[in-house]
């Protein structure tokens, strides 16, 4: 789903969100140690972080893992949601564990979301599952090749 603009960002949320993608601390007390690079207190780097989730400006914050290299699987995955479903379908989708994370188009397939499961044979599961919930198919694009886009919130 897409989340606010990103104007609704102030200069310190944006440091953090292009600081934590590079990497986070991995020491006892890996809030401050964040903090203290980016200037600020621990405390306030726990509380602007619950703020943006709250506010949906970032959906998650955590690690990533490979699933590829941990014996698992990838799928990008597509539907059409009539509109008038789209916020009943968003729920049922999210609800699925594998469901990585999840994006509104405004195309035909108005809803593109990423399965990671354990397994290859998860990927068909999870899809099946998700279309038996939802009476919808669910399309996949599996990967052929792969790219890193960074995300940067520009200031």
């Amino acid at each position: 789903m897409s989340g606010p603009d990103e104007t609704d960002l102030d200069d310190t949320d944006r440091r953090i969100v292009n600081a934590l993608q590079e990497g986070f601390p991995l020491e006892p007390r890996p809030y401050a140690a964040a903090a203290a690079r980016l200037g600020i207190g621990e405390a306030e780097l726990i509380a602007r972080l619950g703020a943006m989730l709250e506010e949906r400006t970032i959906t998650r914050f955590g690690p990533f893992y490979d699933a590829e290299a941990l014996g698992g699987a990838f799928c990008l995955c597509a539907m059409a949601v009539p509109e008038d479903r789209f916020g009943e379908v968003t729920e049922t989708v999210n609800a699925f564990p594998e469901v990585a994370h999840n994006y509104a188009r405004t195309h035909r397939l108005n809803m593109w979301f990423v399965l990671a499961t354990e397994t290859p044979e998860g990927i068909g599961a999870a899809a099946d599952a998700i279309a038996a919930a939802t009476g919808l198919a669910v399309l996949r694009f599996p990967k052929e090749r792969e790219f890193f886009i960074g995300f940067r919130v520009v200031a």
